[in-house]
């Protein structure tokens, strides 16, 4: 993936930086940027008319280390739809979807757990255990 964005012409790579402001976004649209380089602080504009952020491809599971099972990715691992290792606790969206990760699909899985706490809930004391 980082081979064919380095070789795409129409995609600038700007290393070191973070977008300090997307410009007219009030109006409804983007007419550009202002990149900020984190070793030298120099600021630049950079028009654009779209933006995407990108959040990267690890899970943000590390506080379930050692209380649910997770995978060699840092996944945390699900079973029969949504249910996690702990009876009563289940996982959804992009810390368990290797191939998706969006917001979509964390939409729809969320309304599985939803539905599988439901059912567990149905079929317990009505207690969840601590």
């Amino acid at each position: 993936m980082q081979d064919k964005a380095l070789a795409n012409p129409k995609i600038e790579v700007a290393w070191n930086s973070v977008v300090e402001r997307i410009n007219d976004t009030e109006k409804g649209v983007v007419t550009g940027m202002v990149l900020r380089d984190v070793r030298t602080g120099a600021t630049r504009e950079v028009p654009v008319d779209g933006v995407f952020v990108a959040i990267g491809h690890t899970p943000n599971t590390s506080l379930f280390a050692g209380q649910l099972d997770l995978d060699a990715g840092g996944y945390i691992v699900t079973r029969d739809g949504t249910r996690t290792s702990v009876p009563g606790v289940f996982a959804c969206g992009d810390v368990q979807d290797h191939t998706y990760r969006q917001a979509i699909t964390a939409a729809g899985s969320g309304c599985m757990a939803a539905l599988d706490a439901e059912r567990f809930l149905e079929m317990s004391s009505g207690t969840i255990p601590h």
